[in-house]
């Protein structure tokens, strides 16, 4: 726990993990986690390990225009540290039980509500999957909407991150970029041999 205090300590964002939620990291010495951050619908949620021990989620809703939600998820976390809400822990041991998951993952993401056999949640999964498929992407969890940040994992070359199904799938029957992520992929040529799509 913190000594509390008025000044919110320098924060840094870390690398997201399979539910894209973003670990914020504290500390010179020793990196301590604070607490992570995420995306969903448009409003940004913080969940942190209070001072007493338990787990709470905290909705600070969207940033004002021209501000990241991110870094006003990142800089929530930072002033309950500040204030003595937060237990920090270190980072290696927080983030030391979350591997890729392995193996088929579920249809929807725990948040996604189903209502009947006929849900459009379950339609939108199933063509989402079958886009994914069909480009060489592979999900690391249940689909999130269309708008929401879905881990996935690029086939071609390895690389793994967030992406949206927004952009994945492409617009008014165009496919989707041709870059297909931060970093190096494969060369273009390559990619239009493997998925049809680009070469029509």
């Amino acid at each position: 726990m913190s000594t509390p205090t008025t000044t919110a300590p320098a924060y840094r964002i870390g690398t997201p993990d399979t539910e894209c939620r973003y670990p914020v990291i504290i500390g010179e010495a020793e990196d301590l986690m604070i607490g992570k951050v995420w995306r969903w619908h448009r409003n940004w949620l913080a969940r942190m390990t209070e001072a007493d021990g338990s787990e709470s989620e905290h909705n600070v809703r969207r940033p004002e225009k021209g501000e990241k939600g991110l870094d006003l998820a990142a800089a929530f976390l930072a002033k309950k540290y500040a204030a003595g809400a937060i237990t920090a822990a270190p980072l290696a041991e927080a983030l030391a039980d979350a591997p890729l998951p392995v193996g088929p993952v579920p249809l929807l993401h725990p948040r996604m509500a189903v209502k009947d056999r006929n849900d459009r949640n379950v339609g939108s999964a199933l063509k989402a999957f079958a886009g994914l498929a069909e480009h060489h992407w592979r999900a690391y969890g249940g689909f999130p909407g269309s708008d929401n940040p879905w881990f996935v994992g690029c086939e071609l070359c390895g690389w793994t991150g967030p992406k949206y199904w927004s952009h994945l799938r492409g617009r008014n029957g165009n496919p989707p970029s041709i870059t297909r992520h931060l970093g190096t992929c494969v060369s273009e040529d390559e990619i239009r041999e493997l998925i049809p799509a680009y070469r029509k």
